[in-house]
């Protein structure tokens, strides 16, 4: 009953704050994460930075994941404007358009830096407002992580074949079916369910983010072996979609500023969960979780796959086909540089998929 009558309020705030904001105004921000996840960090950190900079012209009032709607229709809240704002992760949307898995994630391509890169230099930040505005929103992504996790199991994962059979925890439109290759199942199901289905014995093992966040969301209590690198995201994007209307009757100046605060939030982002990862590494370790890692052999065979699997996603969406058009050619504009500094640059050149298939299926 209790659940009930928060729902009811919240459903009774959306009513009273819905709509278009106007210079001075109160924006209602969501967000996909509960507050017992750390995920949620970076949400808040660009809502305080956003509310300095914007000073009276505009006030972000952020709610945790939950509170106002569930987690899987926050997007729908900011699309039909119900909510000014929502925090999400790209690819909880491929099924509306598979274009959002690559902005989210890439199975064993993207690292955080070259996320980065892209969105900032090579044209990124562009494919996320096309592919956003298709649904009445403007995008400004904030967030990134590097490298997840990986599979948590209780019973070890040393090789590919030890994956086969199990039922596990995956997202991802491109890693279901690289997993699905590779002999697992994908089981698909909120961050927030993930504990209570491995205790139970529902699922045979998850993924779900970098080693800080899995912690708090209290996987080594309920799992004894890690396998890493988890290959399936070898980096994550997080943003905030604004409803088209509610930006567009902000000032260019407040938009300015919603922009900055985006940009700043990106960096300390990559700084913030780095060291909260390490920190989470030791802390895996400490609790006796046993930690294996793929070899070399391994991992170059699941790049070979994943690269496939990549090229028939995108050659089956146009949309995504732009989408992985524009991160290879990044990737490939900044190979010379960064191989001829190596290994002193930031990460490695991916053995990455065909560029020239993907551009035909792109330019049909």
């Amino acid at each position: 009953m209790l659940k009930a009558t928060k729902l009811m309020a919240g459903v009774a705030l959306l009513a009273l704050v819905g709509g278009p904001a106007n210079a001075g105004d109160t924006w209602t921000m969501t967000t996909t994460w509960p507050s017992s996840l750390e995920l949620i960090a970076t949400d808040q950190h660009f809502v305080e930075l956003a509310n300095k900079l914007t000073g009276d012209d505009l006030k972000i009032d952020f709610y945790e994941g939950g509170s106002l709607v569930p987690a899987g229709e926050v997007f729908g809240a900011v699309e039909s404007g119900t909510i000014q704002a929502g925090a999400d992760w790209p690819g909880y949307w491929a099924g509306r358009d598979p274009a959002f898995s690559p902005l989210a994630t890439t199975a064993s391509l993207f690292n955080a830096v070259d996320y980065v890169n892209w969105i900032q230099q090579w044209g990124g930040a562009k494919i996320y407002d096309e592919v956003y505005g298709k649904f009445g929103m403007v995008y400004l992504p904030y967030g990134v992580t590097n490298n997840e996790s990986g599979f948590r199991t209780n019973s070890p994962i040393r090789s590919l074949e030890d994956l086969k059979g199990k039922r596990l925890r995956l997202s991802g439109l491109e890693q279901g079916r690289l997993l699905e290759q590779l002999g697992g199942n994908q089981v698909s199901m909120a961050g927030g369910e993930i504990y209570q289905s491995l205790e139970r014995g529902v699922i045979d093992g998850a993924e779900f983010s970098t080693p800080n966040v899995d912690y708090s969301g209290g996987f080594h209590q309920v799992t004894s072996h890690w396998a890493t690198p988890g290959w399936h995201q070898s980096a994550s994007v997080f943003g905030v979609m604004i409803n088209k209307q509610a930006w567009d009757a902000l000032s260019p100046e407040t938009q300015e500023k919603l922009k900055i605060a985006a940009d700043a939030t990106l960096l300390w982002s990559l700084a913030f969960t780095e060291k909260r990862a390490s920190e989470a590494y030791r802390q895996f370790q400490e609790a006796g979780v046993e930690i294996t890692r793929y070899d070399d052999e391994t991992l170059e065979k699941v790049q070979q796959m994943a690269n496939k699997v990549i090229e028939d996603t995108a050659c089956e969406n146009p949309s995504s086909a732009k989408v992985y058009l524009s991160q290879l050619s990044y990737l490939q504009d900044y190979s010379g540089w960064r191989d001829a500094s190596a290994p002193f640059n930031l990460g490695r050149t991916p053995n990455g998929p065909d560029l020239e298939k993907i551009r035909a299926c792109a330019e049909k």
